[in-house]
């Protein structure tokens, strides 16, 4: 619930309300709940080289997908092409 919160307050205060600038910055690792969130929300998203930016892990994919996927897969230099 609190990533919901602060997901709503960036959205609604900051970007519609203030029309501010929001940069994301990420560093490794970034998964989970801050990816599908506030993670994602920025204008512009930076991350560090070699960040592992994911929501799900790379064996949970595979599964799902029933296809194996590159190592690389999840790090910011392949998703920056992606």
């Amino acid at each position: 619930m609190q990533m919901t919160k602060i997901s709503s307050a960036l959205y609604y205060y900051y970007q519609t309300i203030q029309k501010l600038f929001y940069v994301s910055i990420l560093t490794s690792p970034t998964t989970g709940g801050v990816t599908t969130s506030f993670g994602m929300l920025g204008d512009i998203i930076i991350a560090e080289p070699k960040t592992y930016i994911a929501f799900a892990g790379k064996r949970v994919i595979e599964q799902t997908l029933s296809k194996t996927i590159s190592e690389n897969s999840q790090v910011a230099e392949y998703l920056l092409h992606y």
